[in-house]
């Protein structure tokens, strides 16, 4: 999530162009290419530097109009592409606020209500818990509040489309009690998006461009990943792998689009924060109605912080989510934000609309905390507040948390050495099966353990001790992931525990060769 660019001649003038045709007046092509606060530019590069971020953009708005819109580094790192105001980064989370727009304009239609159940729109919508199922409404949807953990491997990689994502979710246990804490939960916004969808009687895709994307001029942005061919001015994701910043593949989300698809560039998500700051109002049109607006975002839920929390964001002292947003205090104002973290690419929207400004940032490094240090310097920068290092501070404690992390490695049960598997290989193959996930397939291949899940992740086992083994899939976001084997008294498999994205456990399915007697 970072870039170097300046505006060039022809950008500037196609920029100048959308701004009249949305709004009727055009900005200062100088003003906007201008830093608004000597010293930014130096400190989002020297930034970049130290939490090695390949490229960023940034965009700013205040009181509906873009007053800055730049790139800064590169699209790829070894290559000279910077970024620019229109190269596009995948947002991920960043998209939730879209889904609960998107419900909003069919409540405001009348067509949805938010306390209504779900399953007056999904016809056979069920959860685990059968008074959960009773009780859920549209608003729990998008608020975080179902009582269900993540269940990310239903979603993450799986061959499942939406419809049969949500149709499994009645096999995911509940975590905690119905309503009584905040949990995060995409496969509940893959929900509100389907709700989107049937009562529109338009895919969740074709809802947001035609409604959101269109009247806001978001030329450049897409839902799907199949909407970035013939994309040139495109960042490449990348994350740390060994101390080295790398390339790594894009990650097709589009089944949890509705939770995290949306790819953009900055300028068009400018748009989409004039549109919040209005209240629903873009170029003179009331495209969602204010109420919704404020619904949006109106706490919802309460978050509970903790001593990371506050050791993050001391000026906060409270922070909850409304409908597609997170809610916190900071030196006294609201502020309204959402981020977003999928293979190589972090983001993050935040605006104060009390103080009538928004800021866009979005990176091409895998789940940076950089976007959140230099939202907080822009909003200091605004308020004339007294400056204060947010991402020096930020690295330094990212560097002590690291720290920390090898230390409880280290004190952590080792590696076993000198054990072996209970089994030859040729045990240990055969399918194993979830109610949620699908299947898990472990076959054998010359002495060698090959694993593969869903029609993304294939890896071969490595024994790691006793009948646990680490499967490295094709992707360095993911760290080796623990396989363990549970065998049973009769000296058999009898399931197969992944320890990726959640722990997950899939049961031996039944040899189908007949059984033969002595």
């Amino acid at each position: 999530m970072t870039r170097d660019f300046r505006f060039s001649s022809s950008s500037l003038s196609a920029l100048v162009a959308v701004a009249l045709a949305v709004s009727g007046s055009a900005p200062s092509a100088a003003a906007q290419s201008r830093e608004p606060w000597p010293g930014l530019d130096r400190y989002v590069e020297s930034a970049m530097k130290t939490w090695r971020v390949p490229g960023l953009g940034l965009a700013v708005v205040r009181n509906d109009t873009v007053i800055y819109a730049r790139g800064y580094g590169v699209r790829e790192v070894g290559k000279p592409e910077p970024v620019s105001e229109r190269t596009i980064f995948a947002i991920g989370s960043s998209s939730k606020a879209f889904t609960a727009a998107a419900v909003a304009m069919l409540v405001d239609e009348k067509k949805v209500a938010l306390d209504a159940n779900p399953g007056l729109y999904l016809p056979g919508f069920q959860l685990y818990d059968p008074y959960a199922t009773r009780e859920i409404t549209v608003r729990d949807l998008l608020s975080h509040r179902s009582g269900l953990a993540r269940g990310e491997l239903a979603w993450y990689g799986s061959g499942f489309d939406r419809d049969e994502i949500i149709r499994r979710v009645r096999h995911l246990p509940p975590t905690w009690s119905f309503r009584s804490r905040f949990g995060y939960q995409n496969i509940m916004y893959i929900a509100a998006g389907q709700v989107v969808a049937k009562v529109s009687g338009q895919s969740w895709d074709d809802f947001v461009r035609e409604r959101i994307f269109q009247p806001l001029g978001m030329s450049a942005s897409s839902t799907s990943i199949g909407g970035l061919a013939g994309q040139s001015n495109l960042a490449s994701p990348h994350a740390m792998v060994n101390d080295t910043v790398r390339t790594v593949a894009w990650r097709n989300i589009d089944n949890a689009g509705p939770a995290g698809s949306i790819n953009a560039p900055v300028i068009d998500m400018a748009q989409w924060i004039r549109l919040q700051l209005g209240r629903g109002n873009y170029g003179g049109k009331q495209l969602i109605s204010s109420r919704m607006v404020d619904e949006m975002h109106q706490a919802q839920i309460v978050i509970r912080t903790d001593s990371a929390d506050r050791a993050n964001n001391p000026d906060s002292h409270l922070q909850a989510y409304g409908l597609g947003w997170f809610l916190e205090d900071y030196r006294g104002r609201l502020v309204v934000h959402h981020g977003g973290n999928v293979d190589g690419f972090t983001a993050l929207v935040g605006m104060m609309p009390e103080e009538r400004i928004g800021v866009v940032l979005l990176s091409n490094q895998n789940g940076t905390g950089l976007p959140t240090a230099l939202l907080r310097r822009v909003f200091d920068l605004h308020l004339g507040a007294p400056m204060k290092d947010w991402a020096g501070e930020g690295y330094q404690r990212l560097q002590a948390q690291i720290a920390r992390a090898r230390d409880a490695q280290a004190r952590a049960p080792q590696k076993v050495a000198g054990t072996k598997p209970t089994l030859a290989a040729a045990g240990y193959a055969g399918t194993y099966a979830d109610s949620l996930y699908g299947e898990v397939v472990v076959r054998e291949d010359n002495g060698k353990l090959m694993l593969s899940f869903g029609p993304n992740w294939k890896a071969e086992l490595e024994h790691y001790h006793y009948d646990s083994f680490r499967a490295r899939f094709d992707t360095p976001v993911l760290p080796p992931v623990p396989v363990t084997f549970r065998v049973g008294g009769n000296g058999k498999v009898e399931s197969v525990v992944l320890d990726m994205a959640g722990v997950a456990e899939f049961k031996k399915a039944p040899d189908p060769r007949p059984a033969t007697g002595r």
